[in-house]
């Protein structure tokens, strides 16, 4: 099998596509769950695309092997702050910026690397967008954002223009919503204040396959259990309702979104708005992989420690990203597991 592809330096004329190629894009997080599957997109349009990605909680597999790659990808290993300092002879046409911790587990156990990272990647990455402006203006900027930034308000359906609610801060549970938010307020700030054109998105549940259940992530870790026979752990009493989509369907928004000046400036709920229980889910996987594994709930305190809090409902209003774009999930709950099944298949 041909291998992903490398780049063994952090020269910037290596890593940046000559003069009078079609679209230039940055992807931090370019090795990670849903940055591999964008980066794939933006070269399926013909796009040339540089990925900075420390491999933290990304995987090299993820990465294009070099025939996908076609001499259009160039990779960068390390923390976005110092491996932009490379690029800043280059002018990108799209950044899309989704490095972050990611990973309730992940935010319970090491919140120090998330608050950091989250805050200060993105603080640097706009620095740069702004420092390579051309007389054209600077690039258009992605940031990715969650719905973990709506906190834990009294409803079920989240509408971007909703006040947000947050636990107290000796709830570490909270901490990586708060970044998110920041994130959010220092993007739109520099949209308002030096016309950076940038575009929110908050991610509800994005699922599919590369993605791997190390940190919480919920239908990987359902999928491999279910695979290998073993007991699938359910949180809590298992009816909290989430909704879950495909990254292919999220990817596919993101560059319309990018490219619509109307979006600039704005924030979108992007992904499904069908509920579904986490105890539901279980047995949809289960069912779907016909498998014989049993389900098991286990208390918040046992899997999280004490102090941890969960919301029973979360679910978008997907009004305005239809309205801008005419999105509309397309793959169904079921393909995706069978997906996830494939591509864990494949891995091992």
């Amino acid at each position: 099998m041909t291998g992903p592809v490398r780049h063994p330096s952090s020269d910037s004329r290596d890593a940046t596509p000559s003069p009078g190629s079609r679209r230039r894009c940055l992807v931090t997080g370019g090795a990670g769950f849903i940055g591999s599957h964008l980066t794939r997109l933006l070269l399926a349009r013909g796009d040339h695309v540089t990925i900075i990605d420390d491999l933290s909680t990304g995987r090299e597999s993820n990465l294009p092997t070099l025939a996908e790659a076609q001499g259009r990808v160039a990779f960068l290993r390390g923390r976005v702050g110092p491996q932009i300092n490379a690029l800043r002879a280059a002018h990108f046409d799209e950044v899309y910026h989704l490095a972050a911790a990611v990973g309730v587990r992940l935010v319970v156990q090491e919140p120090i690397r998330c608050i950091e990272t989250n805050v200060e990647e993105t603080g640097s990455l706009l620095r740069f967008v702004l420092e390579t402006a051309t007389d054209a203006g600077p690039s258009r900027v992605f940031l990715a954002s969650s719905s973990e930034v709506y906190g834990k308000p009294d409803k079920a359906v989240f509408h971007e223009d909703d006040d947000v609610l947050y636990g107290p801060t000796t709830v570490g549970r909270w901490s990586y919503a708060m970044t998110k938010a920041l994130d959010e307020h220092l993007g739109l700030a520099y949209h308002t204040k030096h016309a950076v054109p940038v575009v929110i998105a908050r991610f509800f549940n994005t699922v599919g396959p590369r993605q791997v259940g190390d940190y919480g992530m919920v239908l990987p870790r359902f999928v491999r259990a279910a695979l290998a026979g073993d007991t699938i752990e359910v949180h809590g009493d298992g009816r909290q309702s989430r909704c879950f989509c495909d990254v292919r369907d999220v990817v596919a928004a993101l560059p319309p979104l990018l490219a619509n000046p109307a979006c600039h400036g704005r924030v979108f709920n992007v992904g499904s708005d069908q509920p579904i229980s986490i105890l539901e889910l279980a047995k949809r996987v289960v069912h779907t992989l016909s498998s014989r594994s049993e389900i098991r709930l286990v208390p918040y305190t046992q899997a999280f420690g004490s102090g941890f809090e969960d919301l029973r409902a979360r679910a978008p209003d997907l009004t305005r990203v239809n309205a801008a774009i005419g999105y509309q999930p397309r793959i169904g709950l079921e393909q995706t597991i069978r997906d996830v099944a494939a591509s864990m298949g494949n891995s091992t």
